[in-house]
Formats: structure tokens, sequence, C-alpha cells
């Protein structure tokens, strides 16, 4: 089993903490790659759309991005962690994540995201986990995948592991195992369900595609999805 995480910051804090906890289950069955940001995709997408129109290779900074999306691709659990900042994910994962447009359903989504599992973990000091955590959420539909689990929570006294009271570590600790129990028990030899929204996202965007890919037959995501096989009658 693979098991790809992506840690929207470098600090070693309370959300790096539950990451740590709920991974503990996994570390004798898992091959377990992390990436940390961002150290590990350092450059912001400018905007030039160069992975949509030419092709995600072309990106100015394709030697970090596809070497984070080889190892989403081939993960069997995909791990996201960011803590909120100003009730929003960290810049440094929305960073990557604009870097991953073309991945997104009405472009190239690949087929391998369709059958994989996520679990995005986030917590905040007051509110804005639950927005935190939409963000990335937000994402990781559109590349196709169904079955995403989530863990928020909020932190009322302070920021600091070591600092917050017995009670709530131990709280957070049993709640976070609770849902590693649930993952580590799961088949990842068998894909994960796509659901009825993913599939009409699809349909709406094979729509799409068929109308640009006839009015312009070179059009690279057209060219994509006629070679996927998804624009015929017999699609798969």
């Amino acid at each position: 089993m693979k098991i790809t995480v992506i840690n929207g910051t470098q600090k070693h804090g309370v959300t790096y903490q539950l990451k740590e906890i709920f991974l503990e289950q996994f570390k004798e069955k898992a091959k377990i790659t992390e990436f940390y940001l961002p150290r590990d995709c350092p450059s912001f997408c400018t905007g030039c759309c160069n992975c949509i129109f030419k092709g995600e290779d072309t990106c100015k900074d394709a030697i970090y991005v596809q070497k984070i999306a080889s190892s989403l691709l081939e993960a069997d659990l995909i791990v996201m962690t960011s803590p909120a900042y100003v009730m929003h994910t960290t810049g440094a994962m929305k960073a990557l994540l604009d870097h991953f447009a073309y991945l997104w359903m009405p472009h190239r989504p690949a087929p391998p995201m369709f059958t994989k599992r996520a679990v995005i973990i986030t917590q905040c000091l007051g509110a804005g986990a639950k927005s935190t955590a939409k963000d990335i959420k937000h994402s990781l539909s559109w590349w196709g995948i169904s079955q995403i689990k989530v863990f928020t929570d909020k932190l009322m006294g302070d920021i600091v592991w070591d600092k917050l009271t017995e009670k709530k570590r131990f709280m957070l600790t049993k709640k976070i195992r609770r849902l590693s129990k649930k993952m580590v028990c799961i088949n990842y030899k068998k894909p994960a369900h796509v659901n009825v929204f993913t599939k009409i996202k699809f349909l709406f965007c094979r729509m799409m595609q068929k109308s640009l890919h006839k009015n312009n037959p070179e059009y690279l995501d057209g060219k994509y999805w006629t070679e996927q096989g998804w624009l015929g009658k017999g699609r798969e």
C-alpha cells in the first residue's frame, strides 16, 4: 500500500501531531511519501495556463509539480494537511492546488483519481477549520475523488501541542485515531466507489468537451478526452 501526504506547512505544530497520530497505524503496512510546503513546491502558479493549453510538462515549475503529481497518482490513499490561516488553507497549499488546474475534470482528469480515497486533516484556533477543509476538498472532488474523509477541530486555549490541556490532547488523539482505524481497515485493493455527484460533473464536462473538440480537434483537452475513450458512444 502507498500513501502520499502533502503537508500545507513545514511547521511541526498541532496539525503535524494529528497527522503523525493518524499515520501510526499505517506505518507497518504502507510506504509513506511526504511532501512539505513550500519546501517541495516553492513557486507560485502565475496563471500562464501553459499546463492547460500546452501540457503539464511545460509548466515553469514542472520539476516540482510533476514529482508530486506522480506520487499522488501512485498512491492508494492521499492525505492532505493544513492548519487554518485566516480561515482558509495555507498559501503554500493553495499555490500547489493552483498548479493542478489541468487535473480538474473540465480539463484533463487522471483516470486513477476517480477510484482513490483521501483524508483531509485540519484544525484552527476558533473558527476556520471547516472552510480550510473545504478549500482542499473542492480541488480533490474536481480531480474526480469521491471518497474524502475530513478531520477538523477547534482549539480554544492555545495552538501549541505541548501547551494544550491533557484533556484536549486526549480528545484530539482519540478522535483522530478513530478516523485512522476506519481508514486502515479498508481493502485498498478494491477501487473506491464513484458517487453520483462525481458522475454528474463528469457528464457535464463530457458534453462541454464534445463541443470543444468538434469546434477545434487540435485543442489539447479534447484530444485527451478522445484518447481516453470518453467522447465516443462506447466510452469507458
